[in-house]
């Protein structure tokens, strides 16, 4: 229906051009993505995406200049897609209608916090990847959670495989890259007596068939639990004295897929979430608390 439309409006009127003085940064940043397009009807369409797109980027970066805003955006690999496009092939959290909650015991544990917390530098994080088109960011959430365990319990950094939990855990509940939960793939690992490693199954990007090697398993889950809802001392108790954890937030909003750099603060979000990431510490900058977030390390206000 896109195309159609589109096509509609340039055998019409064609009113809707894009601007020429643009053409230079259009195909370096075709080049620098390795865009390519069928052919020029669909090439204008998505253009024209890419300079609206350029256009808001631009003016919340003049607006955060004069203090309007605690975070800048920059263009990226997304720049020629809806955002209905890219939650529809990228976001991949679905949270159970009827979810068992299993309550985190804090009866136990440290509850002085220091000020600020970042995993990364304590060696419990790895490396950023990429999901691509796979519906799997709950993969990649409950992996990074179980490395920083691992770490912490072996001193072993290593990268888990979330393709094995796309793969495998269909049966508890997980849909491959057309989404899942964390608890769903905590489960299937504990059931599995293990995960592979990042190295020995490696990632498509795609679901495939399971491949699953208990010869290859590198980390194991004992148990989990569920830190209570809407409870941001929690949250920081969690990472205090459990480690990095995996939540979900809602990344339904356009300046949501475009963020650079700063403390992400969006009134308009949601507690409708869909996407699964990794906190890996807060703190405070500028005088907003922030959550650190593992993808590409968003760093959120408090309460998104």
């Amino acid at each position: 229906m896109f195309r159609s439309l589109l096509f509609t409006v340039l055998c019409g009127i064609a009113v809707a051009a894009t601007s020429s003085h643009l053409n230079q940064h259009w195909e370096l940043w075709k080049k620098t993505h390795n865009k390519l397009y069928a052919h020029q009807v669909e090439e204008f369409g998505r253009r024209r995406l890419w300079e609206q797109n350029l256009e808001m980027i631009n003016d919340h970066n003049l607006e955060a200049s004069l203090g309007l805003h605690t975070y800048e955006l920059a263009m990226n690999h997304l720049g020629d897609l809806t955002t209905e496009e890219i939650t529809s092939s990228s976001v991949g959290t679905i949270v159970p209608s009827e979810l068992e909650r299993v309550p985190y015991e804090f009866l136990k544990i440290n509850k002085s916090l220091p000020a600020s917390l970042d995993w990364r530098d304590e060696g419990l994080v790895t490396s950023i990847k990429s999901q691509g088109s796979c519906g799997s960011c709950w993969a990649f959430s409950a992996v990074g959670a179980l490395e920083g365990q691992l770490e912490k319990t072996t001193g072993v950094l290593m990268s888990l495989s979330p393709q094995n939990l796309v793969d495998c855990s269909s049966k508890y509940g997980n849909y491959g890259c057309r989404g899942g939960f964390m608890a769903h793939a905590f489960k299937y690992v504990i059931n599995n007596h293990g995960i592979n490693s990042d190295a020995a199954y490696p990632y498509t990007g795609k679901r495939g068939r399971c491949k699953s090697n208990p010869e290859y398993q590198a980390a194991n889950c004992s148990g989990y639990g569920f830190l209570p809802k809407v409870d941001e001392f929690a949250l920081k108790l969690g990472l205090a004295n459990i480690g990095p954890i995996s939540v979900a937030v809602d990344a339904s909003k356009l300046k949501f897929l475009f963020y650079h750099h700063g403390v992400y603060k969006d009134h308009t979000c949601s507690h409708n979430v869909n996407y699964g990431v990794l906190a890996v510490g807060y703190g405070t900058e500028k005088g907003e608390d922030y959550w650190l977030i593992k993808n590409r390390f968003v760093r959120t206000s408090p309460g998104f």
